[in-house]
C-alpha cells in the first residue's frame, strides 16, 4: 500500500570518470566486469556509490535498487543507466549519488505522513551489450542477459533513527488545511526509549509460586510502536538479569523470567532453571507450537552474576557475566523457525507464578531492551546497591561456616563410642554421669583455636544442647539448633528488663539466622531498622529483611511488602514488587487456616485505647472464660459456640486448644439444635481437624444444618457432592441456592466450576463468568476469591478487571494481614501489655507494627506515649511520630490517629516544624471518618483567623458557592460537628453551635441598636450645643448624656466573657486524642477534643 507512492529516481548526472587502467590493444582478449564500492552501506539520500566497470563492446551500465517491506517485496525504488560506446577496453570509475523515496529515508512530519519500515534493500549493477533501442528493457530480462553483474545489500535505517526532511518549500496554508493538520497531528515522543528497567531493587525469591508481574503497553511514540509491530514475527530484544542463586531447582523447572499471553499460555520468551542448573529457554512459534533449548553450561551458586539473553530472529545468544563484567560462559542457538513475539499481549513474570515455582535466589537489577539486540559490552545494567550486594555475599559465607560447625558437632556427638576417643573423662563416675544424666557434649573437637574464638558463643550453646534425639536429616538439625538458640534469646528479651540485653543477644540471633531459623532474621531486621537497643543500621536491616523473606519467614515477607507499598525507609515505591511479597503471604494465609498446628492465633483488632475490649480479654482462669464455660455446661448454645471458637482459633486471650474446642463443638451439635454448632462440627469431621474423619456422620449433620436454613450448610452439601461424589449437577444446585442466600463460599465455588469448564450444561471454560463470581465472593470477604481478584488486577488479563497494581496490593495486603502467625505475635504483645510486661509488649508490638498492620502501629504509638521513658531508652527512632505517621498512611487508619497527627502539625512536634495546611488536612480526614472532633478543630482553626484551602473544602464536599463567607462556613462546620456527635447529650459541639447562633443573633441585634443610639447621641449633641450657648454654666454640670456611649462597650465585654466561659467549659470535657501535657503547656490553644 505504501509503495504506491514511490517515484523512481534516476539520480544526478555526472561526467566525472576516472581511468584506472591503461589502454590496451583491441585485439587482446578482455572480460567485462563491474564492481560496487559504498562507504556507508545504509539507505540514505545522496549516498555515494563508486561504480568500477570495463566494457569490451559498446554497452549500457545499469544500477537498480530493489526494496522489500512487510507489505510488498521486490519493489524498484531507484534506477540509473548510462551508455558507454567510446571507452572500450578501459576500466573506468563513476561516482553516483543514490536518491530514494522520502518515505524510506525520512521521519514522519506534516507532509510525509506514512514513512515505512524497510526489511532489505539490494543494489544491483550490470552491463549489457545492447544498442540504444534496448535502453528501456525491463530489469528482469536485461539483468539475466547481462555480460557482467554484481550486487550489494544496503542496511535499512529504522524510522525513529531517520532525520526530518527539510522540504524547502513555502506553502500557502488555507484555514481548512491548517485545521486538518491540527486535527490529524502526529504526537511525537522523543524521550521514549525501548530500554525498560524491569527491576531496580533487590528481590528475595523464596522459590514459591509467587513473583513480580510486569505488563508493557504499546509505545506512545508512533515510530517505536511501528517497529515493535514489525518485529512480532522477527523478534529483536535483549534481557539482562542479575542473580544470586542459592540452589538449583529442586524439581522439574523453576521460573526465572517468562511471558504469559492473553490465553494464559507460555509465550516468547520463557526462561527457566532446571535441576542441574542449566538454563531452559522456550519460544512460541508462528505456527502455534513451542520450541525449547537448554544451555550446555550451568549457572553458579552463591555468587553474583548477570544472565544476558538476546533474541534476533531465529538466533538466541546466552551469556553469563561476573561482577567484574567479564564473560564466564557464552552459547548461541540458531533456528530456521519464526518465533512469535508480542510483549503487549500478556504479561511478564519474574520468579514464580500459579504455573511454576520460582527460583531460590536474590534478583538484582533487570533490564529489558524491547527493540534492540545488544552485545554484553553495550548493555547498561549496573549492580547499584553494592553495599547490600556485598553484605549478602558475606552473610552466606559466614553461614556456611556456622552450618558446617553445627552439622559436624551433631555428627560427632552422636557417634557414641567414637566420641569417647575424642572426649576425656577424669574418672568412672563422670562417665556414668555422662551416660545416664548429662547431655551429650564434647569439648575436644577438631576445630582450631581461631575458629573456636570466632564462634565462642555458638560453641558454648552447642555444649548446652541435647543431641540425644533420634537421627534426623542434617539440614533439619541445623534449623532445630537455630530454633533453640532463638527461643533462648526471646526468653531473655521477654523478661522484666529484657531489652537491656539486646546488644549481647544480636550475635546469638545472627547464629540462629545462619542456621536457617528466619524468625531470628526478622528480629535482626527490626532491631537494626528501628535502632532497638542498637544504633540504626539500614544496610543490615535490609540484609536481614531480604534473608528472612527469602527463607519464607512470613513477617519478613510482609515487612518488605509494606515498605515497598509505602516507599519508606529508603525502600523504593514499587507496587509490583510489593504485590509479589504480599501475594506470597496471602496464599499462605489461606493454607495456614486449614492447619491447626503451629503458633497461630486469630488476628483481632483490639486497640489499647478501647477499655471495653480490653476488659473482655480473658484467659482460661479468667472471669469471662469461666462464665462462658459455666453457661456452655448448662447447654447455652451461644456460649458453647463462642467457647469453641475461642479455643479453636485462640481468640480473646485464650490459648489455642483445637482438641478442647472440638469437644464443645461435639457437645453443642449433639445436645442442642443450634445449626451453627452442627455445621462447625460437621466441618471438622469432614476434614479430620483434631478428630478422626467421619464422612457419614458429617454428612448427616450437614444435612441437618442445611434443613434449618443455614446458608453455609447448604454450601457444605454442594462441597460434599463436588469433592466426594463428583456430582457437579447437585453441587451447582446447592451452590446456587446458597449463593442466593448470600454465602460468599458458594459464589466462589460456582466460579471454580466455570473456571474448570465443568459447570453443568455449559461447554468449555468461561473465565469471564468465573471472574464475576470470584469478585462477588471477594466482596463477601472470601479469602480465595479476594486472591483471585488481586491476581486479575495485577495482570490485567481479564476483561472486567483493568490492570490496577495498587488495588491488587491492597486486596492482597488485606488477606495477608489475617495470617495466624502474625496474629500470634499481636496476641503475645497484647497479653504482655495486660500483664504490664512493658519490655515484652514493646518488643512484640514493634515486630507486628513493622509488618504494616495498622492496629499494631497505633497501639505501639500509644505505648510510647504512655511510657516515653521506655521508648527513649531503647528506640533510636521517634516512636510516636513514626508509628502515628505510618498509621495515617493506611487505608483503614482510625480517626484518632489523624487527630493526633493534626495536633502534631499544628503545634509542631519536637523537632518537626509546624505545618498548618497539613494539620487541616489531617483534621479533615478525621472528619471524613465521621469524627466530630475533626469538624470542631477545623472550625476553631478558622476562629483563629485562618482560611481553609478550597481543595480541603471540596474533599469535605462543602459547596463553596453556598458557603462563601466565613460565617456561613463556620455554621456548616459546627453543624456537621454536632450532627456527628452524640445528639442525646450535651457535647462541646452542641455548646459551640449554640454559642455560634447566640453570637450571630447578638451581632444582628447590636447592629440595629447601635444605629438607634448613634442617631440619638448626635441629636443630643446638637441640643446640648444649643443649650450651652444660653446656659454655659448648667452645661458644665450635665454628665448624664455623656455616659450613654458606655452602653456600647457592655455587650462586647459580655461577649468576651461568654466566649471565655464557653471555651473553659469545652476544655473541661474528657479528651480522646490530644496529649494532656500538650494542653497544659498551651492553655489558650483553640484545639481541644470533644
Amino acid at each position: 500500500v505504501f509503495f504506491q507512492n514511490f517515484v523512481l529516481s534516476f539520480g544526478k548526472e555526472t561526467l566525472q570518470t576516472t581511468a584506472v587502467t591503461p589502454q590496451f590493444q583491441k585485439n587482446m582478449d578482455y572480460v567485462d566486469f563491474i564492481y560496487l564500492n559504498i562507504l556507508e552501506k545504509k539507505v540514505l539520500n545522496n549516498s555515494e556509490v563508486s561504480v568500477q566497470y570495463l566494457c569490451s563492446k559498446p554497452c549500457i551500465v545499469s544500477l537498480e535498487a530493489v526494496a522489500s517491506s512487510e507489505f510488498r517485496t521486490g519493489v524498484p525504488v531507484y534506477r540509473r543507466r548510462w551508455k558507454d560506446e567510446k571507452n572500450l577496453y578501459v576500466s573506468r570509475t563513476r561516482q553516483v549519488h543514490l536518491k530514494f523515496p522520502s518515505i524510506m529515508v525520512y521521519r514522519d512530519d506534516y507532509i510525509i505522513r506514512n514513512s515505512i519500515i524497510v526489511h532489505s534493500v539490494i543494489l544491483y549493477a550490470w552491463i549489457s551489450h545492447k544498442s540504444a533501442s534496448n535502453y528501456g528493457d525491463e530489469q528482469n530480462e536485461d539483468y539475466q542477459a547481462a555480460v557482467a553483474k554484481n550486487y550489494t545489500f544496503l542496511e535499512a535505517v529504522p524510522p525513529f533513527e531517520r532525520p526530518y526532511k527539510d522540504h524547502k518549500v513555502c506553502l500557502q496554508w488555507g484555514a481548512d488545511y491548517l485545521w486538518m493538520l491540527q486535527a490529524n497531528r502526529i504526537p511525537q515522543c522523543p524521550h521514549e526509549s525501548d530500554g525498560v528497567q524491569v527491576l531496580e531493587f533487590i528481590y528475595a525469591s523464596s522459590g514459591e509460586k509467587t513473583g513480580i508481574v510486569k505488563k508493557f503497553e504499546q509505545f506512545e511514540n508512533r515510530e517505536l510502536e511501528t517497529v515493535r509491530q514489525h518485529q512480532i514475527d522477527y523478534p529483536m530484544f535483549t534481557i539482562s538479569i542479575w542473580l544470586y542463586l542459592l540452589h538449583h531447582c529442586e524439581k522439574d523447572l523453576c521460573g526465572i523470567l517468562y511471558f504469559i499471553d492473553s490465553k494464559e499460555m507460555y509465550g516468547t520468551p520463557a526462561v527457566f532453571l532446571n535441576e542441574e542448573g542449566y538454563v531452559h529457554i522456550q519460544m512460541h512459534l508462528m505456527r502455534g507450537d513451542d520450541l525449547a533449548v537448554k544451555t550446555s553450561f550451568s549457572l553458579p551458586l552463591k555468587q553474583w552474576f548477570r544472565l544476558d539473553l538476546s533474541f534476533k530472529g531465529g538466533q538466541i545468544e546466552v551469556s553469563s557475566v561476573g561482577k567484574n563484567l567479564k564473560r564466564h560462559h557464552h552459547q548461541s542457538f540458531t533456528f530456521r523457525e519464526d518465533f512469535y513475539y508480542d510483549d503487549t499481549a500478556g504479561y511478564f513474570v519474574l520468579g514464580g507464578s500459579g504455573y511454576v515455582n520460582g527460583i531460590e535466589a536474590f534478583f538484582g537489577p533487570v533490564r529489558y531492551y524491547r527493540l534492540n539486540v545488544l552485545e554484553t559490552e553495550q548493555i547498561s545494567n549496573p549492580l547499584h546497591d553494592k553495599d547490600t550486594v556485598e553484605q549478602i555475599e558475606l552473610y552466606y559465607e559466614r553461614c556456611m561456616d556456622i552450618q558446617e560447625i553445627v552439622y559436624d558437632y551433631r555428627y560427632i556427638v552422636r557417634q557414641g563410642e567414637k566420641t569417647h576417643r575424642s572426649c576425656y573423662y577424669e574418672n568412672y563416675y563422670l562417665e556414668l554421669i555422662h551416660k545416664y544424666g548429662e547431655k551429650s557434649k564434647c569439648d575436644a573437637f577438631m576445630w582450631g583455636k581461631e575458629l573456636r574464638e570466632k564462634y565462642h558463643t555458638l560453641f558454648k550453646l552447642l555444649q548446652e544442647m541435647d543431641f540425644s534425639s533420634p537421627d534426623e536429616d542434617g539440614s533439619d538439625t541445623v534449623v532445630e539448633v537455630g530454633r533453640r538458640i532463638f527461643e533462648k534469646v526471646v526468653k531473655g528479651l521477654s523478661s522484666a528488663n529484657g531489652l537491656s540485653n539486646l546488644g549481647s543477644s544480636v550475635p546469638l540471633l545472627v547464629d540462629s539466622s545462619c542456621c536457617g531459623y528466619h524468625k531470628a532474621s526478622y528480629f535482626l531486621a527490626v532491631i537494626f531498622e528501628t535502632g532497638l537497643g542498637v544504633p540504626v543500621d539500614r544496610i543490615k536491616g535490609l540484609l536481614y529483611s531480604l534473608v528472612g523473606a527469602q527463607g519464607n519467614e512470613r513477617l519478613s515477607v510482609m515487612n518488605l511488602g509494606y515498605k515497598h507499598y509505602q516507599g519508606i525507609n529508603n525502600y523504593p515505591l514499587d507496587l509490583e514488587l510489593s504485590y509479589a511479597y504480599y501475594s506470597n503471604i496471602a496464599i499462605k494465609t489461606s493454607l495456614d487456616q486449614h492447619n491447626i498446628k503451629g503458633e497461630q492465633a486469630f488476628v483481632e483488632t483490639i486497640r489499647l485505647m478501647d477499655d471495653e475490649l480490653l476488659k473482655a480479654q480473658t484467659k482460661e482462669n479468667g472471669d469471662v472464660f469461666m462464665w462462658l464455660k459455666h453457661e456452655a455446661t448448662r447447654g447455652n448454645a451461644a456460649a458453647q459456640q463462642r467457647l469453641a471458637q475461642m479455643l479453636f482459633w485462640g481468640q480473646q486471650g485464650v490459648a489455642k486448644n483445637p482438641e478442647a474446642a472440638i469437644e464443645w463443638y461435639a457437645k453443642g451439635a449433639i445436645e442442642t439444635e443450634d445449626p451453627v454448632l452442627i455445621y462447625d462440627y460437621a466441618i471438622v469431621l469432614f476434614k479430620g481437624q483434631g478428630v478422626k474423619k467421619n464422612i457419614k456422620l458429617a454428612l448427616e449433620l450437614m444435612k441437618k444444618a442445611a434443613a434449618k436454613g443455614l446458608p453455609q450448610a447448604v454450601n457444605g452439601l454442594g462441597w460434599y457432592y463436588h469433592n466426594f461424589k463428583r456430582d457437579y449437577r447437585k453441587a451447582a444446585k446447592h451452590w446456587l441456592i446458597a449463593e442466593e442466600l448470600g454465602n460468599p463460599d458458594a459464589s466462589y465455588n460456582l466460579g471454580v466450576l466455570y473456571l474448570d469448564g465443568i459447570y453443568p450444561g455449559v461447554p468449555g471454560r468461561n473465565q469471564t463468568v468465573a471472574a464475576r463470581y470470584f469478585y462477588k465472593a471477594a466482596q463477601g470477604g472470601h479469602i480465595e476469591g479476594t486472591l483471585r481478584c488481586s491476581l486479575y488486577y495485577i495482570t490485567g488479563n481479564m476483561e472486567d478487571f483493568p490492570r490496577d497494581p495498587e488495588k491488587a496490593v491492597i486486596w492482597a495486603k488485606h488477606i495477608a494481614e489475617k495470617n495466624g502467625y502474625l496474629g500470634h505475635v499481636i496476641r503475645k504483645a497484647l497479653n504482655a501489655y495486660l500483664e504490664l510486661s512493658w519490655h515484652e509488649a514493646l518488643l512484640h508490638y514493634i515486630l507486628a507494627a513493622e509488618t504494616g498492620i495498622e492496629v499494631s502501629q497505633s497501639n505501639l504509638a500509644h505505648i510510647c506515649e504512655e511510657r516515653p521513658d521506655l521508648a527513649r531508652k531503647y528506640l533510636a527512632t521517634d516512636c510516636v511520630w513514626r508509628y502515628y505517621n505510618f498509621s495515617v498512611s493506611q487505608v483503614n487508619a482510625p480517626s484518632f490517629a489523624y487527630l493526633k497527627m493534626g495536633d502534631f502539625y499544628y503545634y509542631g512536634y519536637q523537632n518537626q516544624s509546624k505545618d498548618l495546611e497539613l494539620s487541616m488536612r489531617m483534621y479533615a480526614q478525621a472528619a471524613l471518618e465521621g469524627d466530630s472532633q475533626g469538624f470542631f478543630n477545623l472550625a476553631l482553626v478558622m476562629e483563629e483567623g485562618n482560611s481553609i484551602p478550597s481543595y480541603i473544602l471540596d474533599h469535605l464536599e462543602i459547596d463553596q458557592a453556598l458557603h462563601s463567607s466565613n460565617t456561613s462556613l463556620l455554621q456548616e462546620l459546627y453543624y456537621r460537628c454536632w450532627n456527628n456527635s452524640n445528639q442525646e447529650s450535651i457535647s462541646p459541639c452542641s455548646l459551640a453551635l449554640l454559642y455560634f447562633y447566640m453570637r450571630v443573633l447578638w451581632n444582628n441585634v447590636l447592629h440595629s441598636t447601635l444605629i438607634y443610639f448613634m442617631g440619638t447621641f448626635l441629636l443630643s449633641i446638637l441640643v446640648a450645643f444649643a443649650v450651652q450657648s444660653f446656659q454655659s454654666l448648667s452645661a458644665r454640670h450635665s454628665p448624664g448624656r455623656r455616659s450613654e456611649p458606655l452602653s456600647h462597650d457592655v455587650p462586647s465585654a459580655l461577649g468576651n466573657d461568654s466566649e471565655d466561659a464557653t471555651r473553659a467549659v469545652q476544655q473541661d470535657e474528657p479528651t480522646l486524642s490530644n496529649n494532656l501535657s500538650q494542653q497544659e503547656s498551651n492553655p489558650q490553644s483553640p484545639l481541644v477534643t470533644s
